[in-house]
């Protein structure tokens, strides 16, 4: 579906992650992209020549000539971006995580109420298919486990794995708890960066719901695994696969049939155990983010991820780090 007229972007910032942006803004059907600002003009000029886009030598009239920045630089940088960006009557897409620090999350959702912009904080697992797939079937979750675990890469390792990997983990846990964070124990590693590299995290909602995260960058492989139990339910999510299992019970019948599973408690009660096979549409995960927030542009709605959500994961996250 092509709208009558595109929204302008422009992204902020050409590295890895920004190059994926570009490409994809390109392609989309509902933005026109105007070109992009990195402050190495020698990486800009590269980035311009190898893939025709446009190229902006000074941020303010890349500003100007856009209606939706996108900002993909480093976290150090996102509140300053950001800021002149909304001042400037821009709508922000925020890679994640929203800001380096919680009161510039707040800062910024202050002057988003006083501008009435839009703003997504880019936190892409909430459009993993995987996750879609089984979101709706996730309901009061009382005991949460999450792993992710990465092969080492240099890059990212600016910040703990906790800005870095387990943050994801965080988002997704908290938009699917409905409740406040009571109380979080953690522990960090430093291995080979200065920052720690392994960490885990136990978080304790006050509706009795309990979190155990595990994050490293120096795994010898790639896993990202979120497993909900609740009340006649098993869901297990993979991010990286993009697959799905649940596992759930119901009362057991009179005469069950001969391939039925059935289970019996001390008490004597019988239920049945069955699996179902949710319907997983594949997807771009972050072109979906980035068209979710032209939708919510265009039909003056609630972004998916909020700037006060992305900011409610970063003071998760920074608890997490202080606990330590």
């Amino acid at each position: 579906m092509k709208f009558e007229y595109m929204l302008k972007v422009g992204v902020l910032g050409a590295g890895h992650l920004g190059k994926i942006h570009l490409r994809l803004l390109q392609e989309s059907k509902e933005y026109e992209l105007v070109g992009f600002y990195d402050p190495d003009a020698i990486n800009g000029k590269a980035v311009s020549e190898e893939f025709g886009y446009t190229y902006y030598d000074n941020l303010n009239r890349l500003i100007e000539a856009a209606e939706v920045i996108d900002i993909v630089t480093p976290t150090l940088s996102h509140f300053e971006c950001a800021k002149k960006a909304m001042e400037a009557g821009r709508h922000v897409f925020i890679e994640k995580p929203i800001t380096n620090t919680l009161e510039e999350a707040e800062a910024l959702i202050a002057l988003q109420q006083k501008t009435g912009v839009k703003g997504q904080v880019g936190h892409v697992e909430r459009f993993n298919p995987a996750f879609l797939a089984v979101r709706d079937s996730i309901r009061d979750p009382m005991f949460i486990e999450s792993h992710r675990l990465a092969e080492f890469n240099p890059r990212g390792t600016d910040v703990p794995v906790v800005l870095d990997l387990m943050i994801h983990d965080i988002d997704a846990i908290l938009s699917v708890v409905d409740s406040e964070v009571q109380q979080i124990s953690a522990s960090g590693v430093s291995v080979i960066s200065k920052s720690p590299d392994i960490a885990n995290a136990r978080i304790v909602f006050k509706n009795g719901c309990v979190a155990n995260l595990t994050a490293s960058r120096i795994s010898l492989k790639n896993m990202r695994k979120s497993r909900f139990f609740q009340k006649d339910a098993y869901i297990s999510v993979d991010f990286l696969e993009k697959k799905v299992e649940v596992v759930k019970m119901k009362d057991a019948p009179e005469n069950p049939g001969e391939y039925d599973m059935v289970l019996q408690n001390a008490e004597g009660e019988k239920k049945q155990i069955y699996f179902e096979n949710p319907d997983i549409r594949a997807n771009n995960a972050i072109r979906e983010e980035l068209e979710s927030f032209a939708t919510s542009i265009r039909g003056d709605l609630q972004p998916e991820v909020s700037l006060k959500e992305g900011a409610r994961a970063l003071k998760v996250a920074l608890q997490v780090i202080q606990s330590f």
